[in-house]
C-alpha cells in the first residue's frame, strides 16, 4: 500500500513537471532606465521628451507619424490624405477597425472614428470645449505654432474622413502633425471619465490606441506598461515593458552592467570607452538634430537691452564647454538650427570668445561695474545637455570675469519648466531636438512671436523682422524660398542674440547586446514597439 503510494505520487510528480514545461515561460521584462519622471501622459500639455517618451511614444498613435528611426513621414491611424490645389485643405481616411486599449476603469464599445481625431484637436483648438481647460489647459506646443489661427475648421464628414481647413497654407502642417501634442485621444473614454466625475483621469490614466498600456506609475520610480494585445499593426514582442526612473547616469550605468536595466539614454560620455569594450554591450551614437543654448528674459532688465545679450555671449568660452562638458562629443554651435537641418546658413561668422569685448558693450550699455542675475540649470541630463550644471558654473566663472555676478537657480524638471514657461528666470539654459525634420520646428516654435505669449519661446523675445520671415517661409512650399527665408532669420537672429547658441551634441544609447532592432530616434525619442530580446 506505501509502495503504490509513493508510486502514485511520484507519477504525479512528474506529470506536474511535465506541464510546467510544456507552458511557455514568463516573458521576461525589458527595463528602460528613463532619466527623470515624466510631467504628466498627455503630451498635448508638455514639452519635454522624457514626458512624450513615457506617453505619446509608446501609448498612443497619430494620425501620420515618422518611421522608426528616420523623419519620413508614413500613414498611421490615417491611411491616405489628400491636400487641395490652394495647400488649404486637408482630408484624412481613416484606418477602420483601430482598437482602443481596454483598462480596469474603461471598456471602448466601438474602435477608433472621427470623434476621438475631432475630440483629440478640439479640446486643444476651442477655448469653449468642455475640457480646454482640463489639466491647466496649457497647449505650449499647439499654441507655440499659431495653431489656433492656423486651423480654421475641424469637420467630421463620416466615421472614417476629417477634414481640416486652414487660414493659409502652411508647409509643414502634415509633420506637424506627426508631432506628440497631436496624440490621438479616445473621445468615448473622455466621455465615460466626465460622466463619473473624474475628467482628469484621461491625462493621468491614459487610453490610446499604441502599441503598449500603461499598467501603473509610482512618481520617480517605475512607470509599468504591458503590451496592447489588440495594436493594430500586431502585439509587441516585448510585455512587459518598464521605465525605471534612474536621473544619475551613473547608477544607470551600473544596472545596465547588472542587467536590471537593458537599455539607457544619454550615458556619461566619459564612461563610453568602457561600454564599447564590454562584451555585454553595445553603445550606438549619431549626430543629433538638436541645439543646446542660454536664453535671456528679453522682456527683463537687463537683457532688453541688445548690447548686454552680446556682451554675455562674447563673455563665455563655449570651447571650454565643449571641451569639458561634452567631451568631444558636440560641436560648437553659431545658429539657432543644427548644421544636419536644411537651410542651416553657414555663412554667418561666429560669436568670438572675448572677455575685453565683453566689457566694453557692457560699459557701453551702463553696466560698467556689471551686475547680478541669474542661469537657471536643467537638473536632468538630455540629449543636448550632458550636464546643465557644469555648463552653468563654468558661465557662471566667465561671466564674474567681466563683473556679472550670477546665480544658479535648479527645480525638479516639472516645476523648472512651469517656472520658466511663466518667465521667473533671468538666464535660462535650456535646447531642443528637432520635432519633424522642418526649420520652422526650431525658428517658429522656439523663438516667434506667437511662442513668446504662451509657448516654447523661453526668450520670451519677439522680432518683427524676424517673425515676418519665418512666418512667410511657413507660407510657401517652395523649399528654395523657404531655404533664403530661413538663412535671413537666421542673420537677424545672430544681430539681436536672444540666445547664446552653445552646442549640437552626439547622441548616444547603451543597451545590452541581447536587444534587437533598436533604432535611434534623430527627434529623441525612444521608441520600444519592434524591439525585442533575444532569447
Amino acid at each position: 500500500m506505501v509502495v503504490r503510494s509513493l508510486a502514485g505520487a511520484l507519477l504525479a510528480l512528474t506529470m506536474s513537471a511535465l506541464v510546467m514545461l510544456a507552458r511557455p515561460a514568463a516573458a521576461a521584462p525589458f527595463v528602460y532606465c528613463s532619466e527623470a519622471s515624466p510631467e504628466g501622459f498627455n503630451a498635448s500639455l508638455f514639452i519635454a521628451n522624457t514626458t512624450f517618451d513615457a506617453s505619446s511614444r509608446n501609448v498612443f498613435n497619430r494620425l501620420v507619424e515618422f518611421e522608426r528611426g528616420s523623419t519620413k513621414l508614413r500613414p498611421a491611424l490615417a491611411e491616405s490624405w489628400t491636400i487641395s490645389p490652394d495647400g488649404r485643405v486637408y482630408t484624412f481616411k481613416l484606418r477602420p477597425g483601430v482598437a482602443f486599449q481596454t483598462t480596469k476603469t474603461f471598456t471602448p464599445s466601438r474602435p477608433f472614428n472621427a470623434d476621438d481625431v475631432l475630440y483629440t484637436f478640439l479640446r486643444q483648438w476651442d477655448p469653449n470645449h468642455r475640457d480646454h481647460r482640463l489639466s491647466g489647459g496649457s497647449y505650449e506646443y499647439f499654441n507655440s505654432m499659431d495653431m489656433p489661427k492656423l486651423i480654421t475648421a475641424i469637420d467630421k464628414l463620416d466615421d472614417l474622413t476629417v477634414r481640416f481647413t486652414l487660414s493659409q497654407p502652411e508647409a509643414p502642417f502634415l509633420a506637424d502633425l506627426a508631432m506628440d501634442f497631436a496624440s490621438i485621444f479616445s473621445a468615448e473614454y473622455a466621455d465615460a471619465m466626465y460622466a463619473a466625475g473624474t475628467p482628469e483621469k484621461i491625462d493621468q490614466e491614459p487610453v490610446g490606441t499604441g502599441p503598449f498600456q500603461l499598467v501603473g506609475y509610482q512618481k520617480d520610480a517605475v512607470i509599468r506598461y504591458k503590451a496592447h494585445p489588440g495594436y493594430w499593426e500586431g502585439k509587441a514582442a516585448l510585455d512587459p515593458l518598464i521605465f525605471a526612473i534612474t536621473p544619475d547616469a551613473a547608477v544607470a550605468y551600473a544596472k545596465l552592467k547588472t542587467s536590471e536595466c537593458q537599455l539607457i539614454p544619454y550615458p556619461n560620455q566619459a564612461d563610453l570607452p568602457a561600454m564599447q569594450r564590454d562584451p555585454d554591450l553595445v553603445v550606438t551614437s549619431q549626430e543629433g538634430l538638436n541645439v543646446a543654448y542660454l536664453a535671456f528674459n528679453t522682456q527683463k532688465k537687463p537683457f532688453d537691452d541688445v548690447r548686454v545679450r552680446r556682451a554675455l555671449d562674447l563673455a563665455i568660452d563655449r570651447d571650454a564647454i565643449i571641451a569639458a562638458v561634452y567631451l568631444g562629443a558636440g560641436r560648437k554651435a553659431k545658429n539657432p538650427i543644427p548644421p544636419t537641418l536644411w537651410s542651416y546658413n553657414d555663412a554667418i561668422v561666429d560669436t568670438p570668445y572675448d572677455p575685453a569685448a565683453a566689457k566694453r558693450l557692457l560699459a557701453e550699455a551702463g553696466y560698467p561695474q556689471g551686475f547680478e542675475t541669474d542661469i537657471w540649470a536643467l537638473p536632468v541630463k538630455r540629449p543636448y545637455a550632458p550636464d546643465s550644471r557644469r555648463t552653468a558654473e563654468m558661465i557662471q566663472a566667465d561671466w564674474a570675469k567681466v563683473g556679472v555676478r550670477a546665480v544658479i537657480v535648479s527645480y525638479e524638471l516639472g516645476e523648472l519648466l512651469k517656472r520658466t514657461k511663466a518667465g521667473e528666470h533671468q538666464t535660462m539654459l535650456f535646447g531642443w531636438t528637432g520635432d519633424n525634420g522642418d526649420p520652422d520646428n526650431f525658428l517658429y516654435t522656439l523663438l516667434g512671436c506667437e511662442a513668446a505669449k504662451d509657448g516654447a519661446n523661453r526668450a520670451r523675445w519677439c522680432d518683427a523682422r524676424f517673425d515676418a520671415l519665418v512666418t512667410q517661409a511657413k507660407r510657401t512650399s517652395d523649399v528654395g524660398e523657404r531655404t533664403r527665408l530661413y538663412e535671413e532669420a537666421q542673420v537677424v537672429f545672430k544681430q539681436e542674440t536672444p540666445w547664446v547658441t552653445i552646442a549640437h551634441s552626439v547622441v548616444s544609447t547603451a543597451m545590452r547586446r541581447n536587444v534587437e532592432n533598436y533604432r535611434i530616434d534623430p527627434l529623441g525619442g525612444h521608441l520600444f514597439y519592434g524591439v525585442d530580446l533575444a532569447r
